[in-house]
């Protein structure tokens, strides 16, 4: 049995854990993180899968990330352009596929006069909003009592343009039926983002990619805390008071003044506290959750699309697979195409043999791209949903009604025990940019106590 005594102790060295570590650590403080997985990252991962280099976990970043291009400046880490060049793919309603330049889609001039109304309403809403306080707006109350399919019911009568608006909530960033969460936690999801215009607008929201990877951003927040960082601990229990915290994990006992838990609000649930934590702490976590997607990548010898005019960008609401990208990494040849299936398509194709899923999937990108789409040379499948400690991506959301009821205890302490991740963020809210942000809140909160 080792006993070790730190300033602060730091469980999960994701975005989150590793730059409140590498803040208190510049501050003077002790401090120890300990990583229940095998490696650094957390919901960011870089990994090579059959000779291509894939970024497993998130990966884009967007010009309103201040904090997030702080750290790559901070950390030497350069970008790259995401490629945009050339038409992008949209299958309507009626299966018909076209292509189209800009970000309008190519849809009827009713379905665009519907996009366009709801589109200023959500900006509107988004724009009386502050994202780290949510359930402050006016109105909150009632649009967190509406799921957003209702409240897009309510205000639209063109079924297309319901449709492509929910898409951009429900199936690329919540990655849940529209129907489970509230008109307010997708006013949220688009003020997190600066406005619903900037998250529906792909050259923004996907501007650019780090060389190497994302997960470049916590491999070097690792390298500079050095021994301070411990992966392959998985901590058993946490017993605490007012004045300290003594922690367990397997032969290791650590005690310290302060505990930053920067894991996902669904694994704080996997922690025994002694005494137990507030319940309503426990009941906040209890009603949010994660939604579910698979992201897949597909590597090809040539970025053949390109060659056909087409940029890689492809959109349909009624797609297996609701989006894809030209994914191709800096500087190599081969092309690679990332595309994601999430909520009720990812139910149903989750029930299919892995080979006939991948059939099906190929069969959808070939649907946007052609035939060729359907031969890769490699294909991988990132289903976060079966990672026991993220259960799902990109980020845990409350049920209907449960952000008014919950989010105000969401960033309260628990005597010394601070709980944080991008799934408490305001800005950046479910994205590096905030993990980054609650990592320098968490750490700030700590050094200035």
């Amino acid at each position: 049995m080792t006993n070790e005594q730190v300033d602060v102790l730091v469980v999960g060295a994701g975005a989150t854990g590793l730059s409140a570590a590498y803040a208190v650590q510049r501050a003077g403080r002790s401090v120890l993180v300990l990583e229940s997985r095998e490696r650094v990252g957390g919901r960011l991962w870089t990994d090579e899968v059959d000779g291509v280099d894939l970024e497993i976990g998130g990966q884009w970043v967007s010009p309103d990330q201040d904090a997030l291009l702080a750290m790559l400046d901070e950390l030497g880490l350069e970008t790259f352009e995401r490629h945009r060049e050339g038409a992008s793919i949209y299958v309507g309603r009626d299966g018909e596929r076209r292509t189209f330049t800009g970000e309008q889609l190519p849809v009827a001039d009713s379905v665009e006069a519907e996009m366009t109304r709801l589109t200023a309403l959500l900006d509107e809403l988004s724009g009386q909003m502050d994202p780290s306080r949510p359930w402050d707006m006016p109105g909150a109350r009632e649009l967190d009592q509406v799921t957003f399919l209702g409240w897009l019911e309510q205000h639209c009568a063109e079924p297309e343009a319901r449709d492509n608006i929910g898409m951009f909530i429900a199936q690329a960033m919540l990655t849940k039926p529209a129907h489970t969460f509230s008109a307010l936690q997708a006013v949220h999801m688009a003020a997190s983002a600066g406005s619903f215009s900037n998250l529906v607008d792909s050259e923004f929201i996907l501007d650019k990619r780090v060389i190497g990877g994302l997960q470049q951003v916590p491999l070097r927040l690792a390298e500079r805390l050095g021994s301070a960082v411990r992966t392959g601990r998985d901590v058993e229990k946490v017993a605490w008071s007012d004045e300290a915290v003594t922690v367990s994990s397997g032969d290791l006992t650590v005690s310290a003044r302060h505990l930053v838990l920067a894991i996902p609000p669904t694994a704080v649930t996997r922690v025994r506290f002694e005494p137990p934590l507030p319940s309503i702490q426990r009941e906040t976590r209890q009603h949010q959750s994660f939604g579910q997607v698979i992201k897949v990548h597909a590597t090809y010898e040539t970025p053949f699309w390109r060659d056909a005019g087409l940029s890689g960008t492809a959109f349909s609401p009624y797609e297996v697979v609701h989006e894809a990208y030209d994914n191709t990494n800096h500087d190599e040849p081969r092309g690679t195409l990332v595309g994601f299936v999430s909520d009720l398509q990812a139910d149903a194709v989750l029930r299919l043999s892995a080979t006939d899923r991948r059939d099906v999937i190929l069969s959808s990108l070939s649907t946007y791209f052609g035939p060729q789409a359907a031969a890769p040379l490699t294909y991988f499948e990132s289903d976060w949903t079966s990672e026991e400690l993220g259960s799902g991506a990109y980020g845990s959301s409350f049920d209907v009604g449960g952000l008014t009821r919950f989010g105000p205890r969401l960033r309260e302490p628990v005597g010394p025990i601070q709980i944080g991740s991008s799934d408490v963020a305001g800005l950046g809210f479910q994205h590096v940019d905030g993990a980054l942000r609650v990592g320098a809140e968490l750490a700030a909160a700590i050094v200035g106590s």
